[in-house]
């Protein structure tokens, strides 16, 4: 596959400026470069999702100025995107097998969907039911059945965007063995990921993508990572996690045997300027009990205090109000207003603060919108863009910037930089830093390991609901957070 001189052009914005990139038979081959770089763009011409205003595609010794979505899916096109697409109140065997018939034509009935996810499933190590509804799933899980989709359609070129942004190192491991397999059988696999250390491990070549341009392509073996850093933004980054004063002794936020949720007896403690990691396996209840916290999620036991006084938090709004802010991992399930402007997405979790009566500020509300824009390096063409329209990782700096906006002392941050690019990350982390700084305390739960030890100030280990342990900064180790838990 070949695309030639591909540009994408909106009001105001050049997506892409005449991209000319071709992938081999049988590779797996690295899309990257930061938020807004136009690497989401460029997939959705391959998929059909949008048409190029310039350029050309070729397939197969066939050429077109545009495919559509069915025709790309002829043509043996899959795609994974990072934010799903699923029929959440349907069973995995019917998400998997929709649409799909046999050999005869005739709809695949329930037995044989039953059996065949059962099959597709195992190739995964996931052992989820195939009757198991999609909005009973972990996010982890669901990602693999969408990795799965594509697979069982037998594609000739697979597109992951970041398929392990929500799955553990061993489900990981599992994803990578099947890309292998792909590979072997002369799949070609386009693979987008912010997570470097991937890239080398699966990759065979990777192309660079900078500010709607195509930048370079080189083999793996041909470069490191910090010089693919430099091609990606253009600039050095010498510092991954910015330098943090150690916290002090007070604490703001204290558990007392935390139950419900899922979680049983939970004992936390979190001290003013201090970022507290969170560690566990999917399924551990690092953001089940974020929720707990926040009010999002009832406790069925325990208590919660602030500033040494007990308080109850019953609901989101009771979390606002005691001063706790959310940054949710879904950010577009519960964390924008997709068909909302920036400026009111931003502004929505402040907005008595920003009005006389009844009357919004308006050029208070623009100002604190732009403000918000230039600290965390928003990257649009105009705030009255609709979120929707935003990268994922654009769409991730809205959420944080609403949050930010409602004031509040203790901030959770559900795994902050999902999804996001290294020079976006290093951005939110000096921005965490700041916080900090400012006497403000951050929960953080996060699966990129590497995020973990270079962020926080102490860990806390979850496995199945339970507290397994709480490292310190002088005890920090992969082996002893995989090991606690693991439950070990």
């Amino acid at each position: 596959m070949e695309l030639r001189h591909i540009t994408k052009t909106y009001p105001g914005v050049t997506a892409l400026d005449d991209v000319t990139l071709s992938f081999e038979k049988g590779e797996v081959h690295a899309l990257v470069g930061e938020n807004g770089a136009g690497k989401s763009t460029f997939i959705k011409v391959i998929s059909g999702a949008i048409h190029p205003t310039k350029g050309e595609i070729c397939m197969e010794g066939k050429t077109y100025d545009h495919l559509d979505p069915a025709q790309a899916m002829d043509l043996g096109v899959a795609v994974v995107y990072q934010e799903m697409i699923q029929f959440e109140a349907m069973t995995v065997a019917d998400n998997l097998f929709m649409g799909i018939r046999d050999e005869r034509g005739l709809v695949i009935n329930d037995k044989q969907r039953e059996e065949r996810t059962r099959e597709l499933l195992r190739q995964f190590n996931c052992s989820v039911h195939p009757r198991t509804l999609i909005r009973d799933l972990s996010m982890a899980n669901r990602q693999i059945i969408e990795i799965a989709k594509a697979v069982i359609k037998d594609a000739k070129i697979i597109i992951m965007d970041e398929p392990t942004a929500s799955i553990t190192v061993e489900e990981q491991a599992n994803l990578f063995r099947v890309v292998r397999d792909l590979k072997a059988k002369g799949v070609t696999v386009i693979y987008i990921s912010h997570r470097m250390e991937e890239l080398f491990e699966i990759c065979d070549r990777v192309s660079v993508f900078r500010d709607g341009q195509y930048v370079a392509t080189k083999r793996i073996s041909e470069v490191d990572k910090q010089g693919l850093i430099s091609l990606m933004v253009g600039r050095e980054l010498t510092e991954t996690y910015p330098p943090k004063p150690p916290c002090g002794d007070e604490v703001v936020l204290r558990t007392e045997h935390l139950s419900g949720n899922g979680l049983t007896d939970i004992n936390i403690e979190l001290r003013k300027g201090e970022i507290l990691g969170f560690a566990g396996l999917v399924g551990a209840g690092r953001t089940e009990l974020m929720h707990l916290i926040y009010g999002a999620a009832k406790k069925t036991g325990g208590k919660v205090f602030l500033n040494g006084k007990e308080v109850a938090v019953r609901s989101p709004g009771d979390g606002l109000k005691a001063g706790i802010g959310l940054v949710p991992e879904d950010r577009k399930g519960q964390g924008c207003f997709l068909e909302k402007p920036i400026f009111w997405n931003i502004s929505i979790s402040n907005i008595d603060k920003l009005s006389h009566g009844t009357v919004v500020d308006k050029k208070a509300e623009m100002k604190q919108a732009e403000d918000y824009k230039q600290q965390i390096n928003i990257k649009t063409p105009t705030l009255q863009q609709f979120a929707m329209a935003l990268s994922g990782g654009n769409q991730q700096k809205v959420v944080i910037a609403k949050m930010l906006a409602a004031m509040p002392d203790i901030l959770i941050f559900d795994e902050p930089t999902r999804g996001i690019d290294v020079g976006a990350r290093h951005e939110i982390y000096q921005a965490m830093i700041d916080l900090t700084n400012a006497g403000k305390s951050i929960l953080m739960v996060s699966s990129d390991m590497e995020e973990l030890l270079g962020m926080s100030e102490r860990i806390v280990v979850l496995h199945e609901g339970h507290q397994t342990g709480v490292l310190n900064r002088d005890e920090f180790s992969q082996e002893k957070i995989l090991t606690l838990a693991s439950g070990l």
